[in-house]
């Protein structure tokens, strides 16, 4: 299953975020919901269409920023929202781009106390609750990245926790 190739419908407001940032030399990939999403309807051909789209990044919020004629960045986790102002979809109207990061500590069972921006997928990957979502797709190369097997956990229909999972679920109550 793990070497399997997919299909995928890629918007082109996707398409052209991804394509800003590669141009400008920034690695990015499509991650979370919106690529098990992805995965669900190429495997099942089940209609699930992604709810949101976040693509992970190399770049930093200010250089995300630099990319887009209009953007918003109003938080401590390096989101940046990238605004398509004349989009009908809702789900295509603001577009997170965040850059690749490292969690630490969550104090209040929530949130992290410290973020961390990281040069490395690997690593946002790493900090995800469960192997269905640490799936990443690169729009430029059609690649997934798949370190936790989450696409033989959707095909299987298994929620399994990224690493420990009382380490998951200790991070933040609403996984649980």
């Amino acid at each position: 299953m793990t070497n399997a190739k997919l299909k995928f419908t890629i918007p082109e407001e996707i398409r052209f975020i991804s394509q800003e940032l590669s141009r400008a030399g920034f690695e990015n990939f499509l991650v979370g919901g919106c690529v098990r999403d992805l995965v669900r309807k190429a495997l099942d051909g089940e209609l699930v269409e992604p709810k949101d789209w976040d693509i992970a990044t190399k770049a930093k919020p200010g250089e995300i920023i630099k990319l887009f004629p209009k953007t918003f960045y109003e938080n401590e986790y390096g989101t940046v929202g990238v605004v398509n102002e004349n989009e009908i979809d809702e789900t295509l109207k603001i577009i997170e781009v965040t850059p690749y990061r490292i969690e630490a500590n969550y104090s209040d069972f929530r949130r992290p106390d410290e973020v961390k921006f990281s040069g490395k997928l690997e690593d946002d990957l790493s900090r995800r609750d469960f192997t269905i979502n640490a799936i990443a797709f690169s729009v430029s190369k059609g690649q997934i990245i798949d370190p936790y097997k989450g696409r033989d956990d959707i095909k299987d229909k298994i929620i399994r926790a990224v690493g420990e999972p009382e380490n998951r679920f200790n991070e933040d109550a609403l996984r649980i």
